[in-house]
């Protein structure tokens, strides 16, 4: 039988391993919720909105809960910040004591809740810079590549689990049967080479001209400048995205764009960004903001957003490349001489 995610993590710094440990049994919790979904009332919104202004799902609100009340439970954390909460939470008993911080994004994609279509949760573990004093705003806001360990479990067909603790990647898979985690892949590597991509592209008129070249060389296919063809996915939720990438390569991007020019990007460094690019670096994959790397980012700010592109190494430098050297990018029409969503004359 494969080892549990017990056995692996024996071989992690004792807290750690007690920290991790509380995060998988909340999302092991997280993952009957989800798959029983109307059946336990937990469809639909809640009558308030976040931090964001966004509307709440239940199950928002129940996975935001329970990792709080998991980590609540570890004396080595001395507090937390979640995407759902304006301001991070010092724990009750061990705010002075605990050696970590955690930060996470209790359900990502829950749009996609009622479509029964994959979420998932994403975490990331953080020293405490200031042990032996209850943790403020700014302990939290460190660059990513000061993270101790990063994970994230999807919630789909299997229930399965993908974590670094800075030396490779492993994934693990939920047993329902005996309500154990158990390895599944030992060292996942991202695939180099690609032919795939994911990109929202309703917002193709608002991209860089970067990507805009990125995409219509992919999409013009074995005739264009790639001299192969591409396929182009979108789930709209970043733990399936990012999976499907650990499974067969490809690249994510949520760039940024001039649809609301004041934004930077879409998606938080700290819930989001530094956790995937993380375990897409400890992957062998790359992970930037188009200019900068993402694990290279110091957040201002607990809810600061950033564009995201990540994925197989050579197709990210490839982009970073059509960043560095803006002017000379050559203009390539999406799907020849219309776009995406114009039909042909005639």
């Amino acid at each position: 039988m494969s080892p549990s995610l017990a056995e692996w993590l024996d071989d992690q710094p004792a807290p750690l391993a007690d920290v991790i440990a509380a995060l998988a049994l909340a999302c092991e919790e997280i993952a009957t919720a989800v798959s029983l979904g109307p059946l336990a009332d937990l469809h639909g919104k809640e009558d308030r909105r976040n931090t964001h202004g966004e509307a709440q799902q239940k199950l928002d609100v129940f996975a935001d809960r329970r990792i709080a009340e998991a980590l609540a439970s570890s004396r080595h954390v001395a507090g937390w910040a979640s995407e759902e909460q304006e301001l991070p939470t010092q724990s009750g008993a061990n705010a002075d004591r605990g050696e970590y911080l955690v930060v996470f994004d209790p359900l990502d994609g829950s749009s996609n809740i009622e479509a029964n279509i994959s979420v998932g949760t994403i975490f990331s573990v953080l020293k405490h810079p200031f042990r032996g004093t209850p943790p403020g705003e700014a302990g939290f806001l460190q660059p990513g590549r000061r993270q101790i360990a990063a994970g994230y479990a999807v919630y789909g067909p299997a229930t399965v689990l993908v974590l670094s603790c800075g030396a490779g990647v492993a994934a693990f898979t939920l047993d329902p049967r005996e309500r154990a985690w158990r390895l599944t892949r030992a060292s996942v590597r991202v695939p180099e080479q690609t032919r795939e991509f994911a990109i929202n592209a309703s917002n193709q008129r608002f991209w860089e001209k970067p990507v805009q070249r990125y995409v219509a060389e992919c999409l013009a296919g074995e005739e264009g400048p790639r001299a192969a063809d591409f396929n182009m996915r979108w789930v709209a939720s970043m733990v399936a995205e990012v999976h499907r990438i650990f499974s067969r390569g490809g690249v994510f991007m949520y760039p940024r764009d001039n649809k609301e020019p004041r934004k930077p990007g879409r998606l938080r460094v700290m819930y989001e960004a530094a956790p995937m690019a993380f375990l897409v670096e400890q992957a062998g994959g790359a992970a930037v903001t188009g200019t900068q790397a993402l694990l290279d980012i110091v957040p201002d700010t607990l809810h600061q957003k950033v564009p995201v592109i990540l994925g197989s190494k050579s197709e990210v430098e490839r982009i970073v490349r059509y960043h560095a050297d803006p002017h000379e990018n050559t203009h390539w029409p999406l799907f020849k001489e219309r776009s995406l969503f114009v039909p042909p004359a005639g």
